[in-house]
């Protein structure tokens, strides 16, 4: 009898960790993303270096020319266009005579990046921070190293990928500017130090949403309440939760990379939204109103595919998909609230000049 209790009881526990839904709360940013060795100094060089077209092999992509702050640090692209290309942001287009193709991956923006993987009641331990579309590598530091070594981003044709972080390392040793800003020998780890402390300077902490988690109840509006309301009643908090309105795991939504075949991609965050369209992780749907629209099909084939459907044609979905509730009468509400989560007061600064002289993405455009 007790072992038959034993087995009971086991099964209820097991029932109700497959049952169990994940933290649907969200809450405001902390104040600052600065780490201790985030010196002002520090910080003037990584804005430098950002802007700074030097870094990539061909001198002609800096990391403002996908993350401008003209794009609310993104580009305004559905995919971004890197190296071989002239212009910034909806604009850019190919130089004459060259055969590169725009990336397969819409450009997240930089703004709150710092927070990455922050959840309520949880330390926040930034080297881990999950970066990308799929999560591959983690943290600010590690981040910079891929578009550098990417060919259709920053290296193009004319360096092979393993030297391209030491060549960049070099172009930087020849610049007096640079040796004079960098404490001692000029590395690819202060390199990516440095960059890293400016990215965390680049918050909006100060949106309505926060405002209001912080106790200012005026700074929603009615209609904007009533949207969060309906968001986490219709299963939206499921995966955009905590301060960044993203659990930074990895979802199936139906759609499937062009060149990698993956099928999963991480959770966006919803800041920021109204200067980051388009919008998905290949920048396919332009407006919100069509995410909205997205998500009312997505739960149609759901229904067909979680359900107890046969359709085979249809990929693979996450199932929290099934717990999905959106109902129309709801999108004019929460299209309101997410507004409650972008700030036009962001740094919008953009150097006048950069120590290798080249030409700083967007000055004069």
């Amino acid at each position: 009898m007790i072992r038959l209790l034993a087995m009971l009881l086991l099964a209820v526990l097991c029932h109700g960790a497959e049952e169990a839904l994940p933290d649907q709360r969200v809450g405001a940013l902390p104040l600052s993303a600065a780490l201790p060795g985030d010196t002002p100094e520090k910080v003037a060089l990584g804005r430098l270096l950002f802007f700074d077209p030097i870094l990539s092999a061909t001198h002609e992509v800096a990391c403002a020319t996908c993350h401008h702050p003209q794009h609310g640090w993104a580009d305004g692209r559905a995919t971004s266009l890197g190296v071989h290309g002239i212009g910034i942001g909806p604009k850019r287009r190919l130089a004459e005579g060259a055969s590169f193709l725009p990336m397969h991956r819409n450009a997240p923006t930089v703004l709150n990046a710092a927070f990455n993987g922050l959840q309520l009641d949880q330390p926040h331990h930034p080297a881990q921070a999950p970066m990308f579309w799929d999560n591959r590598v983690e943290g600010l530091e590690e981040q910079l190293f891929g578009p550098i070594r990417a060919r259709e981003e920053m290296r193009g044709e004319g360096v092979a990928e393993a030297e391209a972080v030491p060549r960049m390392v070099e172009r930087l040793r020849t610049i007096p500017e640079y040796q004079r800003r960098f404490e001692g020998e000029i590395t690819a780890e202060k390199v990516a130090q440095a960059i890293a402390a400016y990215e965390r300077t680049l918050i909006t902490t100060e949106t309505p949403l926060d405002r209001f988690m912080r106790g200012d109840k005026t700074a929603m509006t009615a209609m904007q309440q009533r949207g969060m309301e309906a968001f986490q009643r219709a299963g939206c908090a499921l995966c955009h939760n905590g301060p960044m309105f993203s659990d930074f795991k990895l979802h199936a939504l139906g759609v499937t990379d062009a060149t990698t075949n993956r099928r999963e991609f991480r959770t966006p965050t919803l800041r920021e939204l109204r200067h980051t369209a388009p919008y998905m992780h290949n920048g396919s749907v332009r407006t919100l109103e069509e995410v909205m629209l997205f998500y009312d099909r997505l739960m149609d084939h759901a229904a067909e595919t979680l359900d107890g459907g046969d359709d085979a044609s249809l990929p693979p979905l996450d199932p929290l998909l099934r717990r999905l509730n959106l109902l129309p009468e709801d999108h004019e509400a929460i299209l309101a609230f997410l507004q409650a989560l972008s700030s036009d007061d962001y740094d919008h600064r953009v150097p006048e000049r950069v120590p290798s002289g080249l030409p700083v993405p967007g000055h004069s455009d």
